[in-house]
């Protein structure tokens, strides 16, 4: 018996089976994680990439915190948008999670509200 590689999503529109499966994995922990280290990167490239850059014409490590925290965004938006297809979270709930994400340190008060929904839900 083989598993075939189209299956259906939750609104049964026809998905691939990898995407549902991937889907089905992600929780509010994943995405905590993920803002988490989101919000550190960011925080390095401000405070000691832009320095290095500007201050002092360094440009390598600018370029590599820079890509880092690029790659980690297009993550943590990712797993932002499968929580929001899973319903997990609010339409509010993800909006603001992903404007605290712009703001310095904005990731850690969302990861902190975030904590405060994980608990509600187990």
């Amino acid at each position: 018996m083989s598993v075939s590689p189209i299956g259906r999503n939750p609104l049964g529109q026809t998905t691939s089976f990898r995407y549902t499966k991937v889907m089905r994995k992600v929780t509010i922990k994943q995405l905590r994680l993920i803002s988490f280290i989101e919000g550190i990167s960011y925080l390095l490239l401000l405070g000691i990439g832009m320095p290095l850059k500007y201050g002092f014409g360094i440009r390598e490590v600018n370029m590599v915190l820079g890509m880092t925290h690029g790659v980690l965004t297009m993550i943590f938006c990712l797993v932002l948008s499968i929580i929001w297809t899973q319903k997990t979270l609010t339409t509010n709930g993800c909006i603001g999670v992903f404007i605290a994400s712009l703001i310095p340190c904005g990731a850690f008060v969302a990861e902190k509200q975030l904590k405060r929904t994980q608990e509600c839900n187990i």
